[in-house]
């Protein structure tokens, strides 16, 4: 029986080789880097656009002025939103105004002065305004000014209370609660101390207030 013998030289190579091919299998796509600037990076910058729910809607009480290019005669300084919602302008009787915002709100009056006028071109402009139900805070009980609040961006249970003029002298602030709709449907309770947010400056009970919150505020027992 004859023994071939392997030069020392070509056995090294052979095991490098083969653990060079064991490192690659072993790293495989994991080692391939995807560029940021494809489809999927263009997909997610495109989410990045404003929400349409940052834009105002009117609600009922607000005062809108109606704005009709060339047309002074249809225009209205002054149009308040009925408790239904709707306004009336010349040439328009009747027309749903609540739940749209003022853009949406021109496009519908151009719509309907189309008979009258030839490209009508519409501005409606909000002068005052308290918005829909679900964005307003309702402070009820023992406040100075019990009152419905039109909410505005980063408003604060301070700015409520400078609001609504403080506490009347029965007041029990310390046992005031917030109830907050949450998006599941479900009320939750927030239990705030105003007396020692006003009387003492215990900033940490200025919480941020949301669209819909109800401050409800207890007369004291005694």
């Amino acid at each position: 029986m004859t023994v071939r013998t392997v030069p020392l030289a070509l056995l090294l190579l052979s095991l490098f080789a083969g653990a060079l091919a064991g490192c690659s299998q072993k790293l495989g796509p994991t080692a391939t880097t995807v560029p940021s600037t494809g489809a999927g990076a263009k997909a997610t910058a495109g989410n990045s656009s404003p929400a349409a729910a940052d834009n105002y809607i009117i609600g009922a009480g607000d005062t809108l002025s109606v704005f009709v290019y060339q047309n002074p005669d249809l225009s209205e300084a002054s149009v308040a939103v009925r408790p239904d919602g709707r306004i009336s302008v010349p040439l328009i009787e009747d027309i749903m105004a609540a739940g749209k915002t003022p853009t949406v709100l021109a496009r519908d009056i151009e719509a309907r002065l189309k008979k009258y006028v030839r490209d009508p071109n519409v501005t409606v402009i909000v002068r005052s305004f308290i918005g829909p139900p679900s964005r307003q805070i309702r402070v009820i009980g023992e406040a100075t000014d019990p009152q419905a609040i039109p909410y505005r961006d980063n408003m604060t249970l301070l700015d409520v209370m400078i609001a609504t003029k403080g506490l009347t002298k029965f007041a029990s602030g310390n046992r005031a609660m917030v109830v907050r709709r949450l998006p599941s449907g479900k009320e939750e309770e927030i239990h705030v101390h105003l007396n020692d947010l006003l009387k003492d400056g215990d900033i940490r009970q200025n919480i941020p207030m949301q669209p819909g919150d109800i401050l409800i505020i207890p007369e004291s027992w005694f």
